[in-house]
């Protein structure tokens, strides 16, 4: 079969060596957090048999975001950004380091584990300002990551594989990111600071529909944290082990890459708003059924469909806040959205390991898809905005208009 010229256009880009240098150190982190993160939840769930743990290991990596995102901002303005990433992958490769000898040295300490995965935290607070994931490249790593670690979990009968394969991964990671020739001419962006912030947010808050697309995707995202959970599942509900829990953790991304590519043939242009609307419904009721599944093929479908319905409102909501948006506030606009949609799965994570603490984790993953469709019921309400977007594409007349 012929090449199309998209196709060959792509394949071309590899031709050139700090591209492919530069794909590769993405390649190869996202891999290794994907792998570690599988170990680190069956890990800790086997050591303390409670939920709340796993929403532990979601607030550890939270709250450096918080705390640091405007020192990361900064950094990423003032300092050489390949020595920001390339510091940022070693970080990683050291917090693996750490829980591979944590794990060979007999260790039962859980906060152990929390204080390393507050180290992986700060390393996303610096790294998710550096650069930005090409989503091919993050899609294919989220998908054999979590696999890999699960079926090397699983063939070793343990973590200390996992986390020697993490290591190895971010190693590489380092080697190929430091490789990469700077281009000596570099933009002066807007510094990130407090006062930046706060214009973002007042942008936003007068916006009724990017404030409607924004906090949609915040709320939904920290209800339906079904993914938190997983190690749960695997280990007493479904019973099919680490290996399982790998192809459980790796669904929903093959969920979102089938979607990408279906609405890259076949692009939405009308009635953007109540497609997210219901896509983000789609999210919660896939939820519901995930959370009473006892079957793993029913359990696997349910994932790829919530990751499906997910890519829908990622894709609508990014377009419509870029369209909506004057040039000159993106910059700041951005920075709000990424604070939020940016923290929200490990803030979701905390969320769902303590709703699972309290009520059970079939219970809890139900209540949270109840509340996603709760919360899409009052935000159609309380946004007719956002009932009301239509385009996903817009006339150059009406573009000029959004810049007025």
């Amino acid at each position: 079969m012929a090449e199309s010229p998209v196709q060959r256009q792509s394949l071309a880009a590899f031709r050139y060596r700090d591209f492919t240098l530069y794909q590769s150190a993405r390649l190869f982190t996202v891999l290794a957090t994907e792998m570690q993160s599988v170990a680190v939840g069956w890990q800790v769930f086997e050591m303390t048999k409670r939920p709340l743990d796993l929403g532990y290991v979601g607030l550890a990596q939270f709250w450096p975001t918080i705390v640091l995102f405007l020192a990361a901002g900064h950094a990423a303005d003032r300092f050489n950004r390949r020595n920001i990433v390339t510091l940022c992958y070693a970080g990683l490769g050291l917090a693996s380091a750490i829980l591979f000898f944590l794990t060979i040295s007999g260790s039962r300490s859980v906060h152990a584990i929390y204080a390393t995965l507050t180290l992986v935290g700060v390393v996303r607070a610096f790294n998710g300002d550096a650069v930005a994931w090409a989503q091919t490249v993050f899609n294919t790593a989220t998908i054999i990551g979590p696999a890999l670690g699960g079926l090397i979990y699983a063939a070793f009968r343990g973590p200390t594989a996992v986390y020697a394969s993490s290591m190895i991964a971010a190693a590489m990671s380092v080697v190929a990111a430091s490789q990469i020739r700077l281009n000596t001419t570099q933009q002066q962006p807007e510094d990130v600071t407090l006062n930046t912030l706060l214009a973002g947010f007042h942008f936003i808050w007068r916006k009724k529909l990017i404030l409607g697309l924004i906090s949609l995707d915040l709320f939904a995202v920290l209800l339906g944290g079904a993914v938190a959970l997983l190690p749960v599942y695997a280990r007493e509900i479904l019973r099919v082990g680490p290996w399982g829990l790998g192809l459980l953790r790796s669904a929903p991304a093959i969920g979102a890459v089938l979607m990408a590519t279906l609405l890259a043939h076949r692009p939405l242009q009308r009635h953007a708003g109540m497609t997210m609307l219901w896509s983000v419904a789609g999210f919660g009721v896939f939820t519901i059924v995930f959370g009473l599944s006892r079957n793993l093929i029913v359990s696997i479908v349910s994932l790829l469909l919530v990751g499906a319905s997910d890519m829908i409102s990622v894709i609508i909501r990014g377009t419509l806040v870029q369209l909506s948006t004057p040039d000159k506030m993106r910059g700041r606009v951005s920075a709000v959205n990424s604070l939020f949609i940016g923290t929200s799965n490990e803030f979701g994570q905390f969320e769902s390991g303590l709703t699972a603490q309290w009520f059970g984790t079939v219970p809890a993953v139900v209540i949270g898809g109840v509340g996603t469709l709760l919360v899409i019921a009052l935000w159609a309400w309380w946004f007719p905005e956002l009932r009301g977007a239509d385009r996903l594409v817009t006339e150059p007349e009406v573009a000029a208009g959004e810049l007025q």
